[in-house]
């Protein structure tokens, strides 16, 4: 079975059948247990349902049972000879956007589902913007309930155009279109004898082709330093004089003999090896975790960052980044004082101003804004104690990507995105 693994989040309206479509490509991919089943078909039955509710198999919390909503993100992992694959099943919710951005996050693709009888609501367009605005680069509208509209080719062509015309205003980099009936399997597995018009891929045909290994940056090598190795009781001589930098890479390819430069300090130096949990490695490249160890001795800490010569990222103590609020405890306010996560670095922050707030429904910028609260997305400045090693979110996402946490309870009160450096 091939290693390839791909992370997609379904999202869309309330009631568009997300977790019915995950529940029904577990069911037939056979990733599911039979116990699993037997509860289903229980609870289906004791609920007065005709067939079994394939939704039950992800809306695994009582209060998501018990509304029919999906509340938290809810992963669920199967595989196929060509691919394994994990499932963020994200919330419609609007009061559940920071959820959403939360399973999206780390997508390499996102389905978004419509009610082929409602067409596009409010909830499709605002989840399409805010997967291109986490640079999710797959994107996939599955024309949920054909068979409630008789498998029409002309309703189906009607949400296609308006959707491609609304795609337009967003950074979408790939769109795909399937026409699908998940409570019947149409097109969701197997090809569907009810849309013989459709010519395209089934939906799990798609997922398991896409082509996702370019879509990671090779290009700008990337390593923030997690933690340093230095065993120094050890008895083995050898590892006397040992100190290797361990971390996951964020970007590019790196090999022993490369010269690289350690941010802050600016000195250069080559790598000598590169480790993993299996020995040495010719090469190593995002997301690998590895532990390097170099030529030269360099004061190095956790935080700092390995990277090429020539292709550093930006060294800055100040910031301008899109954040998604994700608490009701407190609003983001100019002049509010958080912490801020990156990559392996941890610095105090100040928010300079809020240049605006966003409104995912219209995309309309409210620029009189005088604050975030929970959900709400807006563009902000910030200011760092210390610098902060840093690419544009839309070329690097691990690099580009950062959390904010309250200092005060440790809690993580926003997800934020790199737009500029100054």
């Amino acid at each position: 079975m091939s290693n390839d693994i791909l992370r997609f989040a379904t999202a869309g309206s309330v009631d568009d059948g997300k977790s019915t479509l995950i529940g029904r490509l577990l069911f037939d991919s056979k990733s599911i247990f039979e116990d699993q089943l037997d509860a289903v078909e229980r609870t289906s039955v004791a609920r007065g349902e005709e067939q079994t509710n394939l939704a039950l198999l992800t809306d695994g919390l009582r209060a998501e049972r018990e509304q029919g909503i999906t509340i938290d993100v809810a992963y669920r992992y199967f595989a196929t000879p060509k691919r394994t694959f994990i499932i963020a099943d994200t919330p419609g919710h609007i009061q559940y956007t920071r959820n959403m951005v939360t399973g999206a996050s780390t997508a390499d693709l996102a389905i978004i589902l419509v009610d082929a009888r409602k067409g596009l609501q409010e909830q499709s367009r605002r989840h399409a913007f805010l997967t291109t605005l986490l640079q999710v680069p797959h994107l996939v509208l599955a024309v949920n309930k054909m068979d409630l509209v008789d498998y029409s080719q002309d309703r189906f062509e009607e949400i296609k155009a308006e959707f491609a015309d609304f795609a337009t205003k967003l950074d979408v980099c790939d769109l795909t279109f399937v026409p699908i009936s998940a409570l019947h399997g149409d097109n969701v597995v197997s090809r569907s004898e009810n849309m013989p018009w459709y010519t395209g891929p089934s939906l799990l045909h798609h997922l398991e082709n896409v082509h996702i290994a370019s879509d990671r940056n090779l290009i700008d090598a990337r390593f923030p330093v997690q933690y340093v190795i230095r065993p120094h009781k050890s008895a083995d001589p050898e590892l006397h004089d040992y100190r290797g930098y361990a971390g996951q890479i964020a970007g590019g390819v790196l090999k022993p003999g490369d010269e690289v430069v350690h941010l802050p300090s600016g000195l250069n130096t080559r790598i000598a090896r590169i480790v993993t949990a299996d020995g040495d490695v010719a090469e190593a490249y995002s997301p690998m975790s590895v532990t390097l160890l170099l030529e030269d001795e360099i004061d190095i800490s956790r935080g700092d960052m390995i990277c090429r010569p020539n292709n550093a990222p930006a060294v800055t103590q100040d910031l301008e980044a899109m954040v998604c609020w994700m608490t009701d405890a407190r609003k983001l306010t100019p002049r509010s004082k958080l912490i801020l996560k990156h990559t392996t670095r941890t610095a105090k922050v100040v928010v300079k101003d809020l240049r605006y707030r966003l409104d995912v429904n219209t995309l309309h910028r409210d620029e009189q804004a005088d604050h975030l609260a929970l959900n709400e997305i807006g563009r902000v400045r910030l200011r760092s104690t210390q610098p902060l090693f840093v690419d544009e979110y839309a070329k690097n996402r691990q690099t580009g990507g950062f959390i904010l946490i309250d200092e005060s309870t440790n809690v993580t009160v926003a997800a934020g995105m790199v737009v500029k450096t100054d």
